[in-house]
């Protein structure tokens, strides 16, 4: 996994760009190098124990902690601007992820880490999304390339989630707010979602004639079916953690302000299961996979479709932007 600058210094053209995508898409080998002589020399920073491989570590937009008992990493959104997947989030996430896949390549007989829980700690809200911001710039100045290399950036997260990183770990998502659009989508890639019973999730694009293009439609189609997943996207309704848990969408719903104690619980209840419940996962991910190029393929009919707004569309991306800043005000 490389840092979503990387994206940032490819042609729209370039093919090749696609297979070197900030997130690595391939499978990780099963360490050749855990044994032998041909074994990898780890670097010093790579020798620090695991409590200072994250602890060292600083970031702008997230806040990261260890929980070694439960070999369990927990990462919290904190935007500095709006509670989006800005570029700067984006870039953090990035460096976040590859810090954790290197961690994987250290010779060790047990993983380090079992689960990577992902929550926000922005007051009521998750994540509302794309950077409704940087979407109008770009379209209103016809910068498309610009927009996919945003697009593919967002997507290449999406597909690294909904793989786990291609790690024998189980990525949680801890809802404890609203979670729109993008924010949607970024909880649909997780194999659990917690949400406490306040959450709201919903795909409100089709408000300014767009859908959801970082993998709503994919995610949605597979948990629950192409028809039910039509609905929900052109819809446009927001929805409670409670349907969606009716649905088979949202996995626990606990009481508000118990997020994170009902991940401890989830964990300790289900971390003797983790080999089986990971090998039924990846039998799942074989009978009914999703691609990267699946991803890509939809954020290309994406651009196109976000291209072709007119100032009226533009307009009301506009209000909606105003609507989250005075929202976000409203909670400081």
């Amino acid at each position: 996994m490389t840092d979503v600058s990387e994206r940032r210094r490819q042609t729209e053209g370039d093919s090749a760009g696609r297979d070197s995508a900030n997130i690595k898409v391939v499978a990780r080998p099963q360490s050749p190098a855990r044994s032998g002589p041909a074994a990898r020399s780890p670097a010093p920073a790579d020798l620090l124990p695991i409590e200072l491989s994250f602890a060292t570590a600083t970031y702008e937009q997230l806040e990261v902690r260890l929980d070694p008992a439960l070999k369990t990493l927990w990462y919290f959104m904190k935007p500095t601007e709006a509670p989006s997947y800005t570029p700067d989030l984006l870039r953090d996430l990035s460096a976040l992820r590859t810090r954790i896949q290197k961690l994987f390549e250290r010779p060790t007989d047990e993983p380090p880490l079992l689960y990577l829980v992902n929550g926000s700690k922005q007051p009521n809200i998750f994540n509302l999304g794309g950077d409704l911001g940087y979407f109008a710039d770009h379209i209103r100045s016809g910068d498309r390339a610009g927009l996919r290399r945003y697009a593919l950036d967002c997507v290449d997260l999406v597909y690294s989630s909904s793989q786990s990183l291609d790690l024998p770990i189980f990525l949680i998502s801890l809802v404890q707010g609203d979670a729109l659009g993008g924010g949607f989508e970024a909880a649909l890639a997780s194999d659990i979602i917690i949400a406490e019973r306040k959450a709201k999730f919903g795909l409100p694009e089709i408000l300014f004639n767009l859908f959801p293009g970082m993998g709503a439609y994919s995610f949605l189609s597979r948990r629950l079916d192409p028809t039910r997943a039509t609905k929900m996207i052109m819809s446009g309704r927001i929805y409670t953690a409670d349907e969606l848990h009716e649905m088979g969408l949202v996995d626990m719903v606990v009481e508000d302000g118990r997020g994170e104690e009902g991940v401890r619980e989830y964990i300790l209840r289900n971390s003797r299961k983790h080999a089986i419940q990971r090998t039924m996962r990846d039998v799942r991910r074989r009978v009914n996979p999703i691609t990267h190029q699946e991803l890509i393929d939809v954020v290309d009919l994406w651009v196109e479709a976000a291209m072709a707004l007119e100032d009226a569309d533009l307009r009301k991306i506009d209000r909606l932007r105003g609507a989250q800043a005075k929202r976000i005000e409203a909670s400081l």
